[in-house]
């Protein structure tokens, strides 16, 4: 999954710029409200909820940020927010999921529809890629933490399905629903993660060249510049010539 990884720090650069920030500040609030809406507002009581505020400070999203997302969410007057999961190939037969929030089901459709149109893509039914993927829960530790035998371990006795380490860190999988036990057990004996969340894991992937690579980055950016859109996953492979030409 090298490109998928390296296409993951692009993401991770691309959302420490100025710009982009205030929008993911913006999504991750979001995530915190819906999920302390949907359970309990006290993290500790609410894995969601205590999974979206640890994504949330990993990316450096304000304390004051975060109190008000819980807070809004316990208001009267909180938006109800729908979540929906499109599918779709982009350029190059690139699987593609685009996971949303949204207070207008009509509104969302139309825009990701347009923007597979635009950028070279299609969108499929619900099911259409996912076959293609495994829901995973996925706990990043940086290199610092341990040599690869050590983290294995430590993920094993966590009840951690794999661990893929990396000169970029240890990236620890285990199944969706073990996702909050797995974390907190890790936090026991690893010390804080840099990020924990629910992911799609590709099963395959497929090589693009540039100009396929191009277009792919067009799709996504586009797709993840619209508020309503929380996060974009594409099943691709790319070398290192293509990366470094990009």
């Amino acid at each position: 999954m090298a490109g998928h990884s390296k296409w993951a720090n692009i993401q991770h650069r691309k959302g420490r710029q100025d710009a982009a920030r205030s929008k993911l500040f913006s999504k991750l609030a979001k995530e915190i409200t819906v999920a302390a809406k949907m359970g309990d507002p006290d993290p500790d009581k609410n894995p969601r909820l205590r999974l979206a505020v640890k994504e949330a400070k990993s990316q450096s999203v304000p304390k004051d940020v975060i109190d008000r997302a819980i807070k809004k969410s316990q208001g009267g007057d909180a938006e109800s927010y729908d979540e929906i999961r499109y599918e779709g190939y982009g350029p190059g037969g690139v699987a593609v999921i685009v996971e949303a929030m949204t207070d207008n089901r009509n509104r969302t459709a139309s825009t990701v529809r347009s923007t597979f149109t635009k950028c070279g893509g299609n969108l499929g039914e619900t099911g259409s890629v996912s076959f293609m993927f495994d829901r995973k829960g996925q706990v990043l530790y940086p290199l610092e933490v341990g040599d690869e035998d050590t983290v294995m371990m430590a993920a094993l006795e966590a009840g951690a399905e794999d661990v893929e380490s990396t000169e970029d860190g240890h990236a620890i999988f285990c199944a969706d629903t073990d996702l909050n036990e797995v974390s907190n057990a890790l936090e026991a004996q690893l010390g804080e993660s840099e990020s924990a969340k629910l992911i799609w894991k590709p099963q395959t992937t497929t090589e693009l060249d540039l100009e396929g690579m191009e277009k792919l980055m067009k799709l996504i950016d586009t797709l993840e510049d619209d508020d309503d859109v929380q996060r974009v996953t594409a099943n691709f492979e790319v070398s290192d010539e293509v990366m470094a030409a990009l």
